[in-house]
């Protein structure tokens, strides 16, 4: 079977050492105004980091008190300020109707930026991202890499995709 995928505008890689660099890199892409109505799928095995990756962005955004993993909830919803922000996990995700019956196409049709992990578990319900971020455990070209340490891809697809890696 063909899968079609729109294109990808623009791909980097990175190595993180540890969760420092993951902070770092979470606090500079908060700092981008085009996070303020995005959508960013984050793709990798568990334990991977897509969650710590969230709570450092959460923080950067000035997201206050316990930030809680919506694995069991599948949405987790914040508010700073005007900024309406989704946090999806979509681990537990069994048919497709769950996104109907949710309302979850209605809330990705409104503004604020939409963080969903675990997205090919609602393939074909979701929008294209502007950007995918995937994260893998360790470094394979280095053996003294720390079991902190990601290698991370990140595609962009869209315009704002591509401002957010700038």
């Amino acid at each position: 079977m063909l899968t079609l995928h729109a294109p990808i505008l623009e791909t980097r890689r990175l190595h993180w050492h540890g969760e420092a660099d993951c902070q770092a890199w979470a606090e500079q892409l908060a700092a981008r105004p085009e996070l303020r109505d995005a959508f960013i799928s984050l793709q990798g095995p568990l334990g991977a980091g897509k969650t710590t990756l969230v709570r450092h962005l959460l923080r950067a955004l000035g997201v206050a008190g316990r930030i809680k993993s919506p694995t069991y909830a599948v949405l987790e919803p914040h508010q700073v300020g005007d900024l309406a922000i989704s946090h999806f996990d979509f681990y537990r995700f069994n048919d497709p109707r769950e996104w109907l019956d949710a309302g979850f196409r209605d809330l990705f049709a409104q503004p604020g930026l939409k963080l969903a992990e675990w997205p090919e578990k609602a393939e074909g319900m979701l929008p294209q991202p502007d950007l995918a971020i995937i994260l893998q455990p360790g470094h394979l070209d280095d053996a003294d890499a720390g079991e902190d340490s990601r290698r991370v891809t990140l595609c962009a697809s869209t315009v704002v995709g591509r401002a957010l890696l700038a």
